[in-house]
């Protein structure tokens, strides 16, 4: 067997700055770990029963490329994750998961437990694409490269976390804490995090730490979650004829107002402070070129790297719906007046963990025995919900090569992407506690209640 190969020449510069597009991210921070982390994770790597898991990681790697297909070829539209859920959970099980299930909010988790079980360690994947139903997801390979939607952003996230478990299981490999390898469902757009926020309810599983593949690349390490809001705003009014319905209070031109007076105000909370942004990213309404619209709408997008940022631009959002839709009605000559409906439809938490925390200058360490020097990063991803909380987590990437994520032609390239299971692997050990190999007497795992 060979291990852990160093990444070849070419890749290394993928690996290390390369991001297949997915999670938003801003500004990247280059660290150095702690020096007793690093020890901590050079003398895992040194262990046997690690290296033969690290080896069963690079062996697998041509399976691990077929699951990916599988997978890829399996459509998940948002909130209609349940095909590939199955299939995630199914393979769960094959992989010696000691019991699999779905919850109600739809997530796929599989329980491995562990020696003690004192504490949780959560490792997860997106199930969900941005793909609205009827996309045709099958994979075309042209010499190397799959081409695919989703076929980076996060099916092979997913294929990380089961190449994790099969390792594992076939190393024969046992952890202190309990291990729950999980298919998250609505990481996407309107999906709002709502698998991610099931769990970490007040009566959830509530990991003690979270593991999240998403991204591309070893360097990208995502320690600090940008919060979002988003909002869907009708406009609603009687409507009618544009000649005779003259003087109507007309929807579309108090949306035009609203949103000048919102961009007035954004323009000078943007400009200086923490990184923050707005959008209007989608509008429609009307019937007919002479009709004046009985509702026009619009979707919005705010964000902020500072909760206290983004609550100021979401209040001039709101007075700016109000005042538009006020002064719309202040000119109608005639009829009922029109409505600002506010529909808030996306609410993502942000906040930032210390870089000391433990988890991340674990992720830190084993990303340096790769021969990458890892970046923290603050980005939009599942990791959001626990870093809210406080709860120690990062988000990691997949491996090889790709782009084009959220988009039709989304290509990913099979690059050494072996490299990014092995460090997913060496961090989730690490955090759980290597307890060695599984002993005799407790080789047969029964499943823990939960």
């Amino acid at each position: 067997m060979l291990f852990l190969k160093r990444p070849h020449l070419h890749s290394l510069s993928f690996l290390g700055a390369l991001l297949l597009a997915g999670p938003t991210s801003s500004s990247l921070h280059a660290q150095q770990p702690e020096s007793g982390y690093t020890d901590e994770i050079r003398g895992l790597m040194a262990t046997p029963a690690i290296k033969v898991a690290l080896d069963l990681a690079e062996i697998h790697d041509d399976w691990a490329l077929e699951r990916l297909i599988e997978l890829t070829e399996i459509p998940a539209p948002p909130f209609m994750e349940d095909e590939r859920g199955a299939r995630f959970g199914e393979l769960l099980t094959e992989l010696g998961a000691d019991s699999v299930w779905t919850d109600n909010e739809g997530n796929v988790i599989g329980l491995r437990r562990g020696r003690t079980g004192e504490r949780t360690i959560g490792f997860g994947g997106h199930l969900d694409t941005v793909f609205p139903e009827g996309t045709d997801v099958s994979v075309r390979q042209v010499g190397d490269t799959l081409f695919a939607p989703g076929v980076g952003d996060d099916t092979r996230g997913l294929v990380v976390v089961l190449s994790v478990l099969r390792a594992l299981e076939e190393a024969s490999l046992e952890t202190d804490d309990d291990l729950l390898f999980v298919g998250v469902v609505g990481e996407e757009g309107l999906g709002d995090l709502r698998g991610m926020k099931y769990l970490y309810r007040e009566d959830g599983l509530r990991p003690d730490v979270w593991i999240d593949v998403d991204g591309g690349g070893l360097s990208r390490i995502v320690s600090m979650g940008l919060g979002s809001v988003r909002y869907r705003v009708t406009f609603a009014g009687p409507g009618g004829h544009s000649w005779g319905a003259f003087g109507t209070a007309n929807p579309a031109h108090a949306m035009s107002r609203a949103v000048r007076y919102f961009q007035d105000v954004a323009d000078t909370l943007t400009r200086s402070g923490p990184r923050t942004s707005y959008n209007v990213g989608r509008i429609g309404g009307g019937t007919s070129v002479n009709s004046v619209p009985f509702e026009s709408w619009m979707e919005v997008d705010m964000r902020s790297e500072s909760p206290a940022s983004l609550a100021r631009i979401e209040q001039a959002f709101l007075a700016a719906m109000d005042r538009g839709a006020a002064e719309e009605n202040e000119l109608r000559r005639e009829g009922d007046p029109l409505q600002a409906i506010k529909d808030k439809i996306g609410d993502r938490p942000s906040g930032e963990l210390d870089p000391s925390t433990p988890v991340i200058q674990r992720a830190l360490a084993a990303t340096a025995e790769f021969g990458v020097q890892g970046e923290l990063a603050r980005s939009s991803t599942d990791s959001n919900v626990p870093i809210a909380l406080g709860i120690p987590a990062v988000t990691i990437g997949r491996g090889g090569q790709g782009a084009n994520g959220h988009a039709p032609d989304e290509f990913w390239i099979n690059v050494d992407a072996y490299l990014a299971v092995q460090r997913a692997l060496v961090l989730v050990v690490a955090e759980a506690g290597f307890a060695g190999p599984i002993s005799q007497e407790i080789s047969h795992r029964g499943p823990r209640s939960r």
